[in-house]
């Protein structure tokens, strides 16, 4: 029987993952295959061939060989292509099997070499990375800027390895405090240049402008020390007549209430009529309450702020009684009512305002605690009265929780994912103690449409106080434009639905409540396009920025300062109860938000004047806009009326003063020495303005004390010469570490109607 022809074995050119996955290798050394799959082995097996393709052994054999034993220095084989291009010719198939194969066989090695170069060059880049300190990457991009006038502080500002070009300040380490990109004092690097040509001559602690300086922190300090309530201070059933308590009352639902839903109007009138003809003792809870909303009604009961002694004397009986421990019943909606309250006043008040962000974040847990961050339907059943005064309250919590995060410059401690309770229904307060109650169309104005449609607006807000304040944000400004797109289309919707309650019969929003609601998404405007606007003074790629800046900065200037409002109030005095007049008193009167947003729009309306003036010089004259120029004097003045109000702090008009000097200097083309000296004569002159108004209000507070027969003593005040810069000196905090489990129930109808 004739013997069977044996199949010629076909030599294997691929690696042996290849040839065990069946894929077609590229036979190269490694293949594309084994670098995907990052197979540490690329081999290449050997073979026996047959006899017949000696040959083609013979090439292959080579090939392994250099390719898995390859020499350090240039092989022969490298060269050896050339040699044999000059030689006679061989035989044809034996010459081009060994040309080819030495071919790839020289490429294949000289791959390798640089492959080996190349990792001996990342593990050389590796080595030196982790011999470095941890420190040290870090410390490089932090900047200390130190100085007499502002202390020092250390400004974060963001790495060039996220891709953006120009140095972007991230956050700013003050002391103890770490303020994120939303905080005013950010805006620092705006007058810095102003400070290092002032700081010279305030070196100098006997110059006259040190001494000055030093005179008129003393006086600040004894004003405070005198008019600050002593600690403790229980409430005790004392209020002011009945006709200021009626004015300070309306005061508050005029302004606070209409944004902030806290109260059930009807109730509260109830029990504030009651407790006027009533012989019994006032409930302490209802009393504290009054005394809260008295004193944020007091910010706006006069120009001057004549009753703040008073409304701080309020704060404190409420920060008394609020911090009392162990206390279990009172863990209900009333009590949250009332920290609310007292958070508010805290704020507008000037007891700790810098201080409310921190128990903004307790009053946020404890309203989780109880539950009011799940919608009502998804608990067990209760009253419409309850149903509707949880979602309020919780509506207004995540409120100011957002507020003041971008006001303190901290994250918002809080997601759209971590509640599901729905925004409040469009009920006047009337109507929500029936249980048929059937809520209002939207496109009908009730008491709480204006929270109604602020909290429309709220993902978009909060995206922006993530993005600026999240210890993990490294937003672009391609993300920065596009939270600006969100932004803006909620604000239309809101402008929309403002506009369609103005025009509507019937009740309709007041001029404070549309002026504070813009006022709202303006400074979100404004914070979210802070950080770029000093890199568009010189980066084209940044206008944008810059001109949203100096356009919402004039809107909430106009806004807060009205060029005819001192008019009107000397022709009008009656006129001043007005609800078009409350903002502008809040910005001066009160402290918190109000003031600080107006604080930054004049600093900004301020540098793009100086800019403007530099461009000037380069592009040639008329660049300068008037309008820009006329709110400088506005700000002094404004700056002004704040100390007027009591502000023991001159350093808000002490900045207005300079911003308007440097200006002025610029104008009249200046030197820099000239400048310098124009700056401190100046800085002397407005000094020695506000030391008599000083003492007078230092002598007006201890007539008073000796007249009450009250003693305080001063406490313990660090001795830096502008320490106000520092924005945080705690009075009291909550403390809720005695808090116990909840008792209370969801449907009885007795307690639903005992909550104001």
């Amino acid at each position: 029987m004739a013997e069977p022809e044996r199949r010629r074995r076909r030599p294997p050119v691929s690696c042996t993952l290849c040839r065990r996955r069946k894929l077609r290798c590229s036979r190269e050394t490694p293949c594309s295959n084994c670098v995907k799959s990052r197979s540490g082995n690329c081999v290449y097996d050997n073979y026996v061939p047959h006899p017949r393709d000696r040959t083609a052994e013979l090439a292959l054999d080579a090939t392994y060989r250099e390719s898995h034993y390859p020499t350090p220095s240039n092989s022969t084989a490298s060269t050896l292509p050339s040699r044999r291009s000059r030689s006679p010719p061989r035989a044809a198939t034996s010459t081009a099997a060994t040309t080819l194969a030495n071919q790839q066989a020289s490429r294949e090695v000289e791959s390798l070499r640089n492959q080996i170069k190349q990792l001996q060059e990342q593990l050389s880049k590796a080595t030196r990375t982790s011999s470095r300190p941890p420190a040290s990457a870090s410390d490089s991009n932090i900047e200390a800027v130190s100085s007499r006038v502002s202390g020092t502080f250390y400004v974060h500002h963001e790495d060039r390895s996220t891709g953006e070009s120009p140095i972007i300040s991230r956050s700013v380490t003050h002391k103890t405090r770490v303020f994120g990109q939303s905080h005013w004092i950010t805006g620092f690097a705006l007058v810095r240049n102003l400070i290092t040509i002032f700081e010279p001559y305030v070196r100098d602690e006997n110059s006259k402008v040190s001494l000055l300086m030093q005179q008129s922190k003393s006086l600040a300090r004894s004003i405070k020390a005198r008019r600050t309530p002593k600690w403790p201070s229980p409430p005790v059933n004392q209020l002011p007549p009945k006709d200021v308590a009626d004015e300070l009352f309306d005061r508050y639902l005029r302004t606070s209430e209409t944004i902030y839903r806290v109260l059930h109007i009807p109730t509260f009138k109830r029990d504030y009529e009651a407790l006027w003809v009533s012989q019994a003792e006032p409930n302490t809870a209802f009393l504290v309450q009054l005394k809260l909303v008295l004193a944020i009604g007091a910010t706006t009961y006069d120009e001057h702020f004549s009753l703040r002694p008073s409304a701080m004397k309020w704060v404190y009986e409420g920060q008394t009684w609020i911090s009392e421990p162990g206390l279990k019943h009172r863990l209900n909606l009333q009590y949250l009512q009332t920290n609310i309250l007292l958070l508010l006043a805290r704020e507008a008040v000037d007891v700790s305002p810098d201080l409310v962000w921190i128990s903004a974040g307790s009053i946020l847990r404890t309203a989780m605690y109880m539950g009011l961050h799940k919608d009502p339907k998804r608990l067990p059943k209760m009253t419409m009265f309850a149903t509707e005064m949880r979602r309020r309250l919780w509506n207004t919590i995540i409120e100011l929780s957002l507020q003041l995060s971008l006001t303190a410059g901290g994250p918002p401690l809080i997601s759209l994912d971590s509640f599901d309770a729905e925004p409040p229904g469009n009920f006047d307060d009337e109507q929500i103690t029936a249980e048929d109650a059937i809520p209002k169309p939207e496109t009908e104005f009730t008491q709480t449409s204006t929270a109604i449609a602020i909290r429309k607006t709220f993902p978009a807000r909060l995206a922006i106080a993530k993005l600026l304040n999240d210890p993990g944000s490294r937003g672009t400004y391609r993300e920065t434009l596009r939270l600006d797109g969100e932004l803006r289309a909620a604000y239309k919707v809101l402008l929309r639905t403002l506009q369609g309650y103005k025009s509507s019969p019937g009740p309709r929003p007041s001029e404070f409540e549309m002026d504070v609601a813009i006022l709202f998404m303006n400074r979100f405007f404004l914070s979210l396009h802070t950080p770029f606007f000093a890199p568009a003074m010189h980066e084209a790629a940044y206008a944008f920025s810059r001109k949203v800046i100096v356009e919402t900065s004039l809107k909430i200037w106009r806004a807060v300062y009205p060029s005819s409002t001192a008019m009107n109030l000397q022709a009008h005095p009656d006129a001043a109860s007005s609800s078009k007049h409350f903002l502008p008193r809040l910005v001066i009167c009160a402290s918190g938000f109000f003031r600080i947003v107006a604080l930054q729009a004049s600093v900004h309306i301020a540098t793009e004047v100086i800019e403007e003036l530099k461009e000037e010089d380069t592009l040639g004259p008329g660049l300068v806009r008037q309008d820009l120029l006329t709110i400088l004097d506005e700000t002094k003045d404004w700056a002004w009326k704040c100390i007027e109000a009591g502000e023991t702090s001159i350093k808000g008009y002490f900045l207005a003063c300079l911003l308007a000097a440097q200006i002025e200097g610029l104008m009249q083309g200046l030197s820099n020495d000239d400048l310098a000296h124009f700056l401190i004569n100046i800085v002397v002159k407005e000094e020695e303005k506000c030391i008599p108004v000083l003492e007078e209000m230092a002598a007006k507070y201890q007539t008073e004390n000796a007249a009450e027969g009250l003693q305080h003593t001063p406490s313990t005040i660090q001795s830096q010469l502008l320490e106000d810069w520092d924005l945080a000196m705690s009075d009291a905090l909550f403390d809720f570490d005695a808090i116990e489990p909840i008792n209370w129930t969801f449907s009885e109808p007795s307690q639903d109607m005992q909550l104001f």
